[in-house]
């Protein structure tokens, strides 16, 4: 009934002392257990002798007994030693530790294939024991998942475990890993091996228990079942007694609200609740406590919640990472302070967290009031932010499931936030406001997952990478994240990204109030020509296809409205309607009384017609019948809107507001479509010609050279280019031919490069401050014999200063077609990323380059193709013959699938790539590697440590 294994206590296998690596700090890491509580995995070294003594005394003898298969009381002198003196490379244990205290241990043991201990085997016996009191949470799974990670580091391979069978807990720990095993039985005993690389199942399962965790411990933080403020003063202006006003208010009555000051006197009492002078004095037991007290003193107040056994912590003290490094030093040692005792952390400088469930309201946060319900699940990195959106929703009567305000977000995320929002029913639209990434690969992951079942609408601020927000926890990797990459991870991940606030509730209402779209086709009706023309026009900026408009002109009834609406609904071809709408001449506000023009705020005059608001409610809910939306766009209609609100019809005060929703829409609803077609039909082709183990012996080859290791000495870890003999071979084994250019220092060795190559040739320079660059007449082509070539060559000596300057190569001549680039970089904080262009100055100043992530798709390559907005010159512009973009298509899947199989590549640039109408020539390539791989989110799970 514990989670433990293996066998019986053996003889100290040979100790080596304390030789070999220094203490390997990287393997600690903070984890969140399948509860939502946090702990804090690290090797165990001889200090912790009474922690581990400690440890086996808190264990049951029954988990004692599976774990040595004999009873075991108590450790001996010998044991202690043995289970906590390690040489970090054959002998390694690991503790799971949560306030100081272990709860959980495992350990192994490096043996040969006749299972004896051994300095060089690939095998290992491994062993878990953990206390009866926090079996179920997860332990031992993510135990499992760092001990693999470490003997993958120390160059193990496979895992041996015994384990009695009634142990049916331990045994369900290693069989749902979803690693390769194999399993036998013999005397009594289950013997499990099993591979620790990783596979897709097994990537499967811990991204699954990732998931859960860190939806459940933000549940916990939206719905404790009793809250703590600390700071709580006699200023009624202060934070504290503003949070505990605003929890009163929100409060039920069986959810108790504490409040906690240093300093007041015994019997003290503000607001209806007794105040406390330490968190240990509260009676009952506290699930989320508010910080709000002075810098210097929050240490001390999360040391007393942490004894109290408090669960999460919402930090308002500023004075923080956002004040200089001394003030981020502060931070980590406030997270790390917290996680060591089992707690997350919103902010700190958060404005707070808001949670509306009608059964356990939550205010605690800086706002005054209690948002309405509704479906709207709101995160936010800034302060003032966070007012303005809740401020908003209250605005346009829109509801809020939840709504979080982090600050300094240095512990839990908004990729927290996403994975519970991704199981909360009550949320069914997704708003971040967004100034920086912590883990944008992961973001990615968890937003694309989400999305496809719930829409996920983003302003990002701090576009430029000068200007991100100061306090920040965001990795050095991350910082100079491209606008253009941060484009290509939302498109991938069907995020909707939005320019302003007002854009983010424009497109929520719309997506939260109406159906998706089935296509783009729009249809637009209205009571005045121009607004339809307005519309029109924004529709075809926006890429829909709208139908001319139906104008009803401005002496328009309700009934006109209403027929005209059942008609464009009805419409097959039709996917969504925008209604139009001005006040009716000389009925409304544009209507003269008494020689004058009355508006709005006329006391004689209405600002719409009631008919025509009936009519509008009436369209919508037979639009909804059909799945197609209805909005409305109106100018100068105080009241409509209002009308509309009940009937869930989006009214927006101008026509370009009402098409920038609707076509944010339609475009993710061709994406919810693509992406469920792609889960069907997309796939990464098994490709000819594919020599992974060839390829990276040559990138291993070359990052031993003299040149490599003299290399990763420079600042920043210099990437090594390859030279283009070597290039030419890598990209060979992944099928990928390039066409050889051989020098041409002097006329007659150009002469001799093209009787090897063949006539007819090209000339050009290849000098780093030359290549690829046709405009300074760098380049000759068409050079069909001997004479020719040696004109061609004594032109560009004297032109570029020298041949042996200009670098100047021979090269056959390349089919005509279109010229292109294609390239892949891998980003530290994201990824593989394709890229598709094509080549010239133009595409280059424009930014016409699409992105994908990698590994990508059939589908996903034809889509990068597709998306430039040069495309159509691969497609046959102006009667020109179509270039093959089928052998295209198969070049970035080859592209691909080299980035992604060999991590050490850390870009490659094919440029130009000359598209013919039969096949391409790559006629330039370059490729960059770099001593360890840059990408880390196939790790074990383990929570960001910024």
């Amino acid at each position: 009934m514990d989670d433990s294994a293996v066998a019986q206590p053996e003889q100290d296998p040979g100790d080596r002392g304390e030789s070999g690596p220094d203490y390997p700090q990287h393997w600690e890491a903070d984890i969140l257990l399948r509860d939502g509580g946090t702990a804090r995995i690290r090797p165990i070294t001889p200090e912790d002798a009474e922690r581990l003594v400690e440890f086996y005394a808190q264990v049951s003898d029954q988990s004692k007994y599976f774990r040595f298969f004999a009873p075991y009381p108590r450790l001996s002198e010998k044991d202690v030693r043995r289970f906590t003196h390690h040489d970090f490379v054959d002998r390694v244990a690991l503790a799971v530790v949560v306030r100081d205290r272990f709860i959980a241990t495992v350990r192994y043991d490096r043996i040969d294939a006749q299972g004896r201990p051994s300095e060089a085997g690939t095998d290992a016996e491994v062993a878990f024991l953990v206390q009866d009191a926090h079996q179920g949470r997860g332990v031992a799974s993510a135990l499992l998942e760092h001990v693999a990670a470490v003997a993958q580091e120390r160059g193990i391979r496979r895992f041996q475990a015994e384990v009695l069978p009634e142990n049916r807990k331990m045994v369900k720990v290693f069989t749902d890993a979803g690693y390769t095993q194999r399993r036998s039985f013999t005397d009594g005993v289950v013997h499990l091996e099993f591979d620790l690389e990783q596979t897709d199942r097994s990537l499967a399962v811990m991204r699954a228990r990732e998931h859960r965790a860190e939806a459940k411990s933000v549940q916990r933080l939206l719905t404790p079942r009793s809250v703590a403020v600390i700071g709580v003063s006699r200023n009624p202006q202060t934070v504290g007694r503003a949070i505990l006003r605003d929890l009163l208010g929100s409060a039920d009555d069986t959810r108790p609200v504490y409040a906690v000051n240093r300093n007041a006197p015994p019997g003290t009492g503000l607001d209806g609740v007794p105040v406390h002078r330490s968190v240990l004095d509260i009676p009952g037991p506290v699930d989320l406590a508010v910080i709000a007290v002075p810098e210097g003193a929050v240490p001390a107040a999360v040391a007393e919640c942490g004894a109290h056994g408090v669960q999460g912590l919402v930090v308002v003290t500023a004075g923080y990472a956002e004040t200089g490094p001394e003030g981020r030093d502060r931070q980590r040692a406030l997270v790390r302070q917290a996680r060591a005792a089992g707690m997350r952390v919103i902010g700190p400088n958060a404005f707070g967290l808001i949670n509306t469930d009608p059964g356990r309201p939550l205010n605690a946060s800086l706002a005054p009031q209690l948002p309405g319900r509704g479906g709207f699940g709101i995160f936010c990195q800034s302060g003032a932010i966070g007012v303005a959106l809740l401020e908003s929703a209250h605005r346009r009567g829109l509801g809020v499931s939840s709504f979080a305000s982090v600050g300094n977000r240095s512990d839990v995320s908004g990729n927290d936030f996403l994975q519970y929002w991704a199981e909360d029913e009550a949320t069914e639209v997704v708003l971040l406001y967004l100034e920086s990434f912590g883990n944008p690969r992961k973001f990615t992951r968890i937003a694309r997952r989400l999305a496809a079942v719930k829409p996920v609408v983003v302003v990002k601020g701090a576009r430029h990478t000068g200007s991100l927000p100061p306090g920040h926890a965001v990795p050095a990797t991350a910082t100079g994240l491209r606008d253009a990459t941060v484009d290509a991870l939302f498109e991938q991940a069907g995020v909707i990204r939005v320019e302003t606030i007002t854009e983010l509730y424009d497109t929520g209402e719309l997506l939260a109030l109406q159906p998706l779209p089935p296509g783009d086709r729009v249809a637009v009706v209205g009571n005045s020509d121009s607004l339809g023309l307005l519309t029109y026009d924004a529709c075809l900026s926006a890429g829909l296809r709208p139908r001319t408009p139906v104008d009803l002109t401005t002496a328009a009834t309700g009934e006109n409205f209403r027929i005209a609406l059942d008609v464009a609904l009805a419409d097959p071809a039709v996917d969504a309607v925008i209604a139009v709408a001005i006040p009716p001449i000389g009925t409304s506000a544009h209507a003269f009384m008494g020689g004058r023009l009355t508006g709005p705020d006329d006391p004689e005059m209405g600002s719409d017609d009631p008919e025509i608001a009936e009519a509008l409610l009436e369209a919508s809910g037979r639009a909804r019948e059909l799945g197609k939306p209805l909005v409305l766009a109106h100018l100068a209609l105080t009241d409509l809107p209002v009308r509309l609100r009940p009937g869930g019809v989006p009214a927006f005060a101008a026509p370009e507001r009402a098409v920038r929703a609707l076509a944010h829409a339609v475009h993710y609803a061709q994406w919810r479509r693509r992406t469920a077609e792609a889960e069907e039909t997309a796939r990464v082709p098994e490709l000819d010609r594919i020599d992974e183990p060839g390829a990276r012996a040559l990138v291993e080859a070359a990052l031993s050279t003299r040149t490599a290791v003299a290399a990763r000495t420079q600042p920043g870890g210099a990437r090594i280019t390859l030279p283009d003999a070597g290039a030419r071979e890598l990209l060979a084994r992944y099928g990928i031919d390039v066409f050889p250019a051989l020098p041409a220092p002097d006329e007659e060795a150009a002469v001799r490069a093209a009787a090897t190559l063949g006539y007819p040739v090209a000339l050009k320079a290849t000098a780093p401050h030359l290549r690829h660059r046709p405009d300074l007449g760098s380049v000759r082509l068409d050079l069909t014999g001997e004479p020719g070539l040696r004109r061609a060559h004594r032109e560009l000596d004297a032109l570029l200063g020298g041949a042996a300057q200009a670098e100047l190569v021979v090269q056959r001549l390349a089919p005509r077609g279109v010229d292109t680039v294609i390239g892949a970089t891998v980003d530290p904080a994201v990824g593989a990323i394709l890229s598709f262009g094509l080549a010239g100055a133009p595409a280059e100043l424009l930014g016409d380059v699409a992105h994908r992530l990698v590994p990508a798709t059939d589908q996903e390559v034809a889509g990068l193709v597709r998306e430039v907005r040069a495309a159509p010159l691969l497609f046959g512009w102006r009667g020109a013959e179509a270039v093959d973009t089928g052998a295209l298509e198969e070049l970035l899947l080859r592209v691909s699938q080299l980035v992604d199989d060999v991590p050490e590549i850390a870009s490659v640039d094919l440029e130009p790539v000359v598209v013919a109408p039969y096949g391409l020539a790559i006629l330039g390539a370059r490729v960059r590697i770099a001593p360890l791989p840059v990408r880390s989110d196939l790790g074990p799970r383990a929570m960001s440590s910024l």
